[in-house]
């Protein structure tokens, strides 16, 4: 199989376009349906109007399927820019906090900028300096060179039953005062986590953290939460 699949294909973006793919390949990392207008406007932070003219646009180069009422997948062109740019974005992740320090909370805005560098050289270098790694600082799968992507079963803490336990593997949210909140808590990628109670009224649960402190987190807090479940 030939490597750099993103060689395949040459069309002119902008780096505005770029973000609204990797926008809608992230929402669409969590379903198979469409998604809907109103759930990019959350993930880009902008006005609906704002992503209905990018729609046109996306749709007049053939980047995304869009039907009215229904939503926008991406295309197989726009999902091979989309696999692409989330590979590079990843990467410059893992580099920024393995090698150069940076923290979870702080590596997202850096390689928002550092992935429009055009250099798949630059990025195949880089992924074998990492040694090839499958998950970024957050838990998110990393595209290899072909865009082929890593599965692994992981639940939300949300979906979890008291007693039931498991490793943090990664978060949805990537904001850094999520992050920042969830390093106040402890809450890093690895630790171990069992739930203890869930509370009816407000949907919160009472997890146990390593084995040695408790917490109670939010309902938001728990949806944005992966596990990867073991045994009791």
């Amino acid at each position: 199989m030939c490597n750099n699949f993103s060689k395949t294909v040459k069309i002119m973006i902008s780096q505005t376009e770029e973000n609204y793919l990797k926008a809608i390949f992230k929402l669409s990392e969590a379903t198979q349906k469409p998604i809907n207008t109103n759930a990019i406007s959350v993930e880009m932070n902008t006005a609906a109007a704002s992503v209905t003219d990018m729609i046109k646009r996306l749709s007049d180069k053939e980047l995304i399927h869009y039907e009215k009422y229904k939503g926008v997948k991406l295309s197989q062109k726009g999902k091979t820019i989309a696999t692409d740019l989330v590979r590079r974005h990843r990467l410059w992740e893992v580099f920024l906090l393995e090698k150069l320090g940076f923290a979870w909370d702080e590596v997202h805005d850096v390689a928002e900028e550092l992935e429009h560098i055009k250099s798949d050289k630059l990025i195949d270098s880089l992924d074998s300096f990492l040694d090839f790694p499958k998950f970024d600082p957050h838990g998110d799968p990393i595209p290899d060179s072909d865009g082929n992507i890593q599965s692994r079963q992981q639940t939300l803490i949300s979906k979890l039953e008291v007693d039931e336990c498991g490793v943090l593997v990664g978060v949805y949210e990537h904001s850094k005062v999520f992050l920042q909140y969830l390093d106040k808590l402890g809450l890093n990628l690895g630790v171990n986590i069992k739930v203890l109670e869930k509370v009816d009224y407000d949907q919160s649960v009472k997890v146990l953290i390593n084995e040695t402190k408790e917490e109670i987190i939010s309902k938001k807090v728990s949806q944005n939460l992966f596990i990867k479940t073991t045994t009791s």
